[in-house]
Order: C-alpha cells, then sequence, then structure tokens
C-alpha cells in the first residue's frame, strides 16, 4: 500500500466516521467546557484540522493499522491543541482588557523581525521537545502544564497513579530544559 493511499483511505476512513468522531471528542472533552454546543464545535475543528493534516502530510504517514484508533488520538490531540490556542487568546483578551495601554505599547522597530524570529525558534523547540515525548507523558506534561490541571486530577483522569504523574512531569520538563539549553544559557 503507497503512503498516499494510506492518507485516502484514512480520509475516507474519517468521513465514513465522522459523526461517531464529533460524538467521541464530545464525550471526552465534555469536561473541557460547560457548554455542549462549545465542545461539540472544537469537536468539528479538532475534526477539520485532522483532515487537513492527512491531506497535507500523506507521505509521511506509512501503514495504519487500526485506522479508527489512530484518527481517534490523532483527533482528540488536535482538541487539545484547539483548547490550547483558545486558552492562550482568553488569556491575550483578559490582559488587553484589563490593561488597554498594552495594545499600544510596541517593540522598537530595529528588533522586532530579530525578536520575532528569535521567539518563533524558542517556540518551535519547546513544541519539538513537547511532541518528541512518549504519548502518555505528552498528555500528562500538556494537561498539567498547559491547562494547569492539578496532579490528581491528571491522575484521576488518564487512571493513572499521582506518583506516575509526577515522573512523567519531571521527564517532560528535563526533555524541556534539555532542548532550551542554548536559549536558557544565554539569559543565565
Amino acid at each position: 500500500m503507497y503512503a498516499k493511499d494510506a492518507s485516502s483511505s484514512l480520509v475516507v476512513t474519517l468521513a465514513h466516521h465522522y459523526d461517531g468522531l464529533v460524538a467521541y471528542l464530545c464525550r471526552k472533552l465534555g469536561f473541557a467546557q460547560g457548554n455542549a454546543r462549545a465542545t461539540r464545535d472544537l469537536a468539528h475543528e479538532a475534526l477539520h484540522e485532522v483532515c487537513l493534516q492527512l491531506l497535507k502530510e500523506e507521505p509521511q504517514l506509512g501503514k495504519v493499522r487500526v485506522p479508527i484508533a489512530f484518527l481517534r488520538t490523532l483527533s482528540q490531540r488536535r482538541a487539545i491543541d484547539v483548547l490550547r490556542r483558545e486558552a492562550a487568546w482568553n488569556r491575550f483578551a483578559v490582559c488587553a482588557d484589563e490593561h488597554p495601554e498594552f495594545l499600544s505599547h510596541s517593540a522598537p522597530r530595529t528588533s522586532e523581525a530579530e525578536y520575532q524570529l528569535d521567539a518563533r525558534q524558542r517556540i518551535a523547540l519547546l513544541a519539538q521537545a513537547i511532541e518528541s515525548l512518549p504519548p502518555r507523558c505528552r498528555d500528562v506534561f500538556v494537561l498539567h502544564k498547559v491547562h494547569e490541571w492539578t496532579q490528581a486530577d491528571v491522575a484521576a483522569h488518564l487512571g493513572i497513579s499521582v506518583k506516575a504523574v509526577e515522573k512523567h512531569i519531571r521527564v517532560g520538563l528535563a526533555c524541556c530544559r534539555v532542548a532550551m539549553a542554548g536559549y536558557l544559557d544565554d539569559e543565565a
């Protein structure tokens, strides 16, 4: 089976099981939103991103043994990404509401491009470090550090012990520190 065939079969599977995947995400992510409509919208957005990813990254997919399980995992991770973006945007909006002068300040023009490049590089390194974590470790790290869940809540949600959560967080932090070592040394 060619990679292009694997990608198109995954897109066909996604289209065939679309409503089931939406329901799956709504069950999984119901904790994130109090509003059922918002949860459903989030599920649709995540599945849209999965479809785009499948269409864009077809040569890298290879052969998938259980397509529906693969799509569930992929859609759940995209939904977490969507939640992360919404949380970041909400934090920015609150900051802008509380401090309107924040929006009127800008970086000096001489360093704006340099600053943006540096920030993009740091974010890419950090995202790469988080993506390189094993799936369970990544889920724990993102829930605790990004979504600010307590360790006990993460443990209960994932069905693991609090000690395991602590271990995964330590591993995630160590991986991030190693990835950012060059930048951290420059700031010290």
